[in-house]
């Protein structure tokens, strides 16, 4: 079959293959890496309450996860994570039907858990690896995951780990959690059939009866699990030795953050001061402002935000990403909202105080961002510095990442802000158009992650705070905010 391009035949073969955009979809069938853009986190939130209930509720159920549920009422529950991603009230449901809709969201992952790369090498590693050199192999083989997939198997692995804990009650051990679950985490069946022709499935499936090779994977998908699930504290414990192997230029250009003195005195050898310092930053946002998008390179993003981003070349592989959106607030009111109303806008904020206060507008700022679980929190510490009498009635927010003595870390992994600029221009009336130009490290992340995933997290942010201002309605004459 060929195409024409130009006059000229062109293999059909080689058109571009549209790639889905899960649009109709919120949980079931959706990859990690669109869950991570959507929302920040790599499993939807219903499907979290899904394993708090079962860990709160249903350790004590005999054959959990081995037992089935019944169908009807799991078809009820997939549509309620469908219609309600983010909230699921799963009292008083059959914990069968949950664990069973739980099995069927990574049974219908497009790719499976394991990944597709790596599914084989995971199964290699149990066929043929000594036993004392496997927590190693699988330690390697992990550090190779995507962010997103070796972070959801780290929660589904202590989860699992936890649900044995009670085997007295439900009778299921690691092994027996194992047989239940490998199928829908390797995608074993899935993938042989989708890899044979239509007379090889059914030459090899004639009798009825698997071959060796099947047989043989199976069991070492099993056991795999089953090790994975009795070793989920160690798993993940990477040694130092192995990271040292492993460098690349994210870690090369691994960042801390200077003192607020130290940062001073720095600036002063330099004829400045943490003042002059942060009025540069103002400075340079505003010239960027009008530069308009000199030097961006755009991206597809969602809820009606702009995304686009610039790379750096200062050795660190962190782009540089900027979201604009339109708000139905004036500046001075979305300012606030940044400054001192996050908890409106971000179901993540766990803690925050004001370390100091340099001066009326400008002040070191601590906060803590829930994660995951069983993953760290991330502290962030910020000398951060605002301003409300710039022209037209713009303001501004910036703020980069130093260590002070009075923030100790209040969360598991200190992050570091390159930078944080928010700029705020009056755009109608009583609206405000928010640009935010954002640069951070998580630590933690692969550069991979962060230019499939970062850039969409500062849109959904954005988005965010625009909805936490609920437009007017009213029948009465306009106003104005």
């Amino acid at each position: 079959m060929v195409g024409v391009l130009f006059g000229r035949s062109v293999p059909k073969f080689m058109k571009r293959m549209k790639v889905p955009d899960y649009k109709d979809k919120n949980v079931f069938g959706v990859p990690l890496i669109v869950h991570v853009q959507r929302s920040g986190q790599p499993l939807p939130l219903s499907l979290q309450q899904a394993l708090r209930y079962l860990r709160s509720q249903c350790l004590d159920q005999v054959g959990l996860f081995r037992k089935s549920g019944v169908k009807s009422r799991i078809q009820a529950l997939r549509q309620m994570n469908e219609n309600s991603p983010n909230d699921v009230n799963y009292e008083d449901q059959s914990a069968y039907d949950v664990a069973d809709m739980v099995k069927q969201f990574f049974r219908d992952l497009p790719e499976p858990l394991l990944t597709s790369k790596l599914g084989e090498t995971f199964l290699h590693i149990y066929q043929y690896v000594p036993k004392d050199q496997r927590l190693q192999a699988v330690q390697a083989a992990i550090m190779l995951m995507s962010d997103e997939n070796r972070e959801v198997l780290q929660t589904l692995l202590c989860f699992l780990s936890d649900v044995t804990s009670s085997v007295e009650e439900n009778q299921m051990t690691p092994m027996n959690i194992a047989v239940c679950l490998a199928p829908s985490l390797f995608h074993l069946n899935i993938l042989k059939k989708d890899n044979l022709s239509p007379r090889a499935m059914q030459k090899k499936y004639a009798t009825g009866r698997p071959d060796q090779k099947d047989l043989n994977e199976n069991l070492a998908a099993t056991q795999g699990l089953a090790h994975m699930i009795t070793e989920c504290n160690r798993l993940f414990e990477i040694p130092h030795e192995m990271v040292t192997q492993s460098r690349n230029s994210y870690v090369e250009a691994d960042l801390h953050a200077l003192t607020l003195d130290e940062l001073c005195k720095q600036l002063e050898e330099d004829n400045g001061s943490c003042h002059t310092h942060m009025d540069g930053l103002v400075h340079n946002l505003l010239k960027e402002a009008r530069d308009k998008s000199k030097g961006w390179v755009s991206c597809t993003s969602t809820d009606n935000t702009e995304l686009s981003y610039k790379k750096v070349g200062d050795g660190n592989p962190l782009r540089r990403w900027r979201v604009s959106v339109e708000v139905e607030a004036p500046p001075s009111v979305v300012l606030n909202r940044v400054l001192r109303e996050r908890h409106l806008w971000d179901v993540d904020l766990m803690q925050w105080k004001v370390t100091e206060v340099l001066d009326k507008q400008t002040e070191v700022f601590q906060y803590v961002l829930s994660r995951m679980p069983p993953h760290p929190s991330r502290d962030f510490v910020v000398l951060r510095s605002w301003r409300t009498d710039l022209p037209k009635g713009t303001c501004a927010l910036v703020s980069v990442s130093v260590d002070h003595e009075d923030s100790p870390p209040m969360g598991g992994v200190r992050a570091v802000v390159l930078e944080s600029q928010y700029l705020l221009e009056p755009c109608g009336s009583g609206k405000s158009r928010l640009t935010h130009i954002c640069r951070v490290d998580l630590k933690g992340r692969t550069p991979d992650w962060y230019n499939k995933a970062f850039g969409h997290l500062c849109a959904a942010e954005a988005a965010r705070i625009r909805n936490s201002f609920q437009p007017l309605t009213s029948d009465g004459p306009e106003t104005k905010i």
